[in-house]
């Protein structure tokens, strides 16, 4: 008898097999990416509804498939499953309608026929998801509840598992990630927002980034005026990397881990070690327009730029979570951090740059809430009426921040600083013309603790297995094509291939590789306008045919 707890990130899925009569992890499964095109969850919104729902919900359905044949038993035997992710990712595994999140305006939901979708509670059985002949027909699957529009299970799953939920004093808890769901908790109010922070957080559009792995770097140290790289190892933990000069690239030791990529938590370490050294004094001019970190690891000022918005995101939601509440900088007791980039930053790096308020009195660093949510509901740690009853205990008060005053007037402050080098003096400035409080100058080291070592504690008996490449396409048939290829050359990810197919011309996408409709490269360069990105079906290389 085994359970499975899902986890459906925005940076890729995690699942973990568990004996349920043992109630014992047995293995974690993890994707390096999601298997959608795109980076964040408008590309996967926005991707959806171009090309099909359900060519969405079957690239899914079939990644979920190929994690679960990496647990090597027999599907029949798994009794039940819960899942956990945000609205969209929840919206798309069930195949449910999905505009109502594009379009948030009542009038134009209204003008377009379209009706909220109450994303409550759901069982299902097995062949509702998975189809018949996938083993998993009388399997039990729990999809958790959503608490309103930008706000799902995962921010439910991190107000729970961390202490939030039970704080007495003022906190703010935020789930580290592409969409960045905060929380604040002002006596029994809970008043909750989500900033679109994008991938770069997590170490995507970063050109030398990438997910926690082996080989990643994950934090970045000053040792004897030069910088010692910190490098997960094959276990993930962190490992001795190189002695480098940041400036110049000269390896003054060989480390004993060796460095292939640099995760979002090391991108915000070096960031917060070029300003606190003085080596960066106007951003996002770096030294020479680079750091570098390793052989194959380099850090530009379109790296600093694309980082700087997504900490300029979350600081401006802080701030606008804590202005909107009525809360003073100074009566911020604890903030929480989940999540996998909330588990391996050091939190004391990310505060000096705005990613935890720098007022805050103590931090909290929890793993990854989600997958710990969905954990205890396949073992029964949780009622599912007890989790119903949290969700709507949370349903309080909800920012959209999008057309919140307060938070875009920040947030152009945020992109000033970051990408204009305007000086922080200026910053607090431009805070007190709009009517808000500056941020003060802190001197003071909060109390830091770190409840976990890594965002997974417990992988199971059998260890953790990452599948780096998944296997599904996405294919449109380009008329008038020349096979010039211009679009390969083109695309940043090597993710699309011209195929000449039974008297016609495809372009082949990599799903998980592409940039989706944030990207659309492909399309500005054809010379003839032979790619559209709208017919497109979902094809698997195994056989080429439609899934």
């Amino acid at each position: 008898m085994y359970g499975i707890a899902l986890d459906l990130g925005t940076s890729g899925f995690r699942l973990q097999l568990i004996n349920l009569r043992k109630k014992n992890a047995i293995k974690t499964v993890m994707t390096m990416r999601h298997p959608l095109p795109g980076g964040n969850v408008i590309d996967h919104l926005g991707f959806a509804i171009q090309v099909g729902e359900e060519n969405a919900n079957k690239i899914m359905i079939h990644t979920i498939l190929k994690m679960f044949n990496e647990l090597h038993i027999p599907l029949d035997a798994i009794t039940r499953i819960a899942v956990c992710g945000n609205p969209i990712q929840l919206s798309l595994f069930q195949n449910i309608e999905i505009r109502d999140l594009a379009y948030a305006g009542k009038n134009m939901q209204r003008r377009l026929g379209i009706e909220s979708v109450e994303r409550g509670l759901k069982i299902y059985r097995g062949i509702e998801i998975f189809g018949k002949d996938s083993g998993l027909d009388e399997c039990e699957i729990i999809v958790l509840p959503s608490i309103e529009h930008e706000i799902g299970a995962d921010a439910l799953a991190m107000m729970v598992k961390t202490d939030f939920i039970e704080q007495d004093e003022v906190a703010i808890v935020t789930d580290y990630g592409t969409n960045a769901e905060m929380a604040l908790k002002k006596g029994d109010r809970i008043i909750t927002c989500s900033a679109a922070a994008g991938p770069s957080i997590e170490g995507q559009g970063i050109k030398c980034g990438m997910l926690a792995s082996p080989g990643a770097i994950s934090d970045v140290n000053e040792e004897n005026g030069f910088w010692r790289i910190t490098v997960l190892d094959e276990n993930m933990e962190p490992g001795k990397g190189d002695l480098i000069d940041p400036e110049t690239g000269v390896i003054v030791e060989k480390g004993e881990v060796q460095s292939r990529g640099i995760t979002g938590t090391g991108v915000i370490s070096a960031i917060s070690l070029a300003i606190s050294s003085g080596m960066v004094t106007k951003l996002p001019e770096l030294p020479k327009g680079r750091l570098v970190l390793g052989e194959k690891v380099r850090l530009t000022d379109e790296d600093f730029a694309e980082a700087g918005k997504a900490i300029g995101a979350i600081r401006a939601a802080h701030l606008t979570l804590l202005i909107e509440s009525g809360v003073k900088y100074e009566n911020l007791k604890y903030m929480y951090m989940s999540g996998a980039s909330g588990t391996y930053v050091d939190a004391e790096k990310g505060r000096k740059i705005g990613l935890a308020p720098i007022f805050s009195k103590n931090i909290v660093q929890f793993g990854n809430t989600s997958l710990e949510l969905a954990r205890d509901v396949v073992i029964g740690n949780y009622e599912l009426d007890e989790i119903v009853s949290l969700a709507d205990r949370i349903k309080a008060d909800h920012i959209m921040l999008a057309s919140n005053d307060v938070f875009k007037n920040i947030y152009a402050c945020e992109l000033a600083y970051w990408t204009e080098g305007m000086p922080y003096e200026m910053y607090n400035k431009f805070l007190e013309a709009y009517g808000m409080p500056g941020l003060p100058d802190i001197n003071m080291i909060p109390t830091i603790e770190k409840r976990v070592n890594r965002d997974i504690e417990d992988s199971g008996y059998q260890g953790l297995k990452i599948i780096r490449d998944l296997d599904m396409l996405i294919e449109e048939e380009s008329s008038g094509c020349m096979q010039c290829r211009m679009c390969e050359r083109e695309c940043p990810e090597k993710a699309i291939h011209v195929v000449p197919k039974d008297g016609h011309v495809y372009v082949d996408y990599t799903a998980h590789l592409c940039l989706g409709m944030s990207c659309k490269r492909c399309i500005g360069v054809c010379p003839v306008k032979a790619i559209n990105y709208r017919e497109i079906r979902a094809i698997s290389p195994g056989d080429l045919t439609a899934v």
